[in-house]
């Protein structure tokens, strides 16, 4: 049975998601502060949901002593609806978010995506073409690409929404750090960039998706 770990010191909001998830077949553990939350992370729980303003303290120092020991999925739920918030989540290891008030169906189909997603590998994690979070390096071919900073994170971004297309805000929002280095066409260097270092090591292959008008992203099928 699929394991869910809700992190939310709201009771109404609790049992709302707890029989929603239940009636699907999942196994919920409630928290109700960030420290039991916290203690009831294991190897077993296959995604946490973690509500940003909890008792004690909020959910992004909480994601922080997570990512310390496990990667398991989390979706926040926040009633802060501002940029800022979302990006900050994001950077610290978020798979997702949620603003209240919310359709538990909604959130219910958003933990099946992110399960589906990491229960199985994604094209980048074979032996051709692969990622590690850890050492922050990207593989193509068993080489590693010379990437800047920028460079990867902005891989980083999209291996973690597979199929999801960003607009130039969004990747820049979430992947530059200096105000200075932000102008128009930034994202665009960045990404003929990343093209570049993989055709360096195999001429014709590109994991970049590019929608005119829209952005960019990862393809789903490379």
């Amino acid at each position: 049975m699929t394991k869910i770990l809700l992190i939310e010191d709201e009771p109404g909001i609790q049992e709302t998601i707890q029989i929603t998830l239940e009636s699907e077949g999942f196994f919920v553990s409630l928290a109700s502060t960030g420290k039991q939350g916290i203690q009831l992370v294991s190897n077993d729980i296959s995604l946490i949901v973690l509500d940003i303003g909890l008792p004690d303290q909020n959910g992004f120092e909480v994601l922080k002593e997570i990512r310390k020991s496990f990667q398991t999925p989390v979706i926040f739920l926040t009633a802060r609806n501002t940029e800022i918030d979302k990006v900050l989540g994001l950077e610290i290891g978020a798979d997702d978010y949620i603003v209240k008030p919310f359709s538990p169906r909604e959130l219910l189909a958003r933990i099946k995506a992110i399960l589906r997603r990491t229960a199985q590998p994604h094209p980048m994690n074979d032996h051709k073409f692969r990622i590690s979070l850890d050492k922050k390096l990207v593989y193509l071919n068993g080489k590693t690409l010379n990437l800047s900073p920028y460079e990867y994170k902005t891989m980083e971004l999209f291996f973690k929404w597979p199929g999801r297309i960003f607009t130039r805000e969004e990747i820049m929002d979430s992947v530059w750090t200096e105000p200075e280095d932000s102008f128009d066409r930034a994202v665009d260097t960045v990404i003929k960039n990343i093209r570049a270092r993989f055709k360096e090591i195999e001429n014709d292959f590109d994991p970049i998706e590019t929608r005119r008008g829209q952005g960019y992203g990862l393809k789903e099928k490379i």
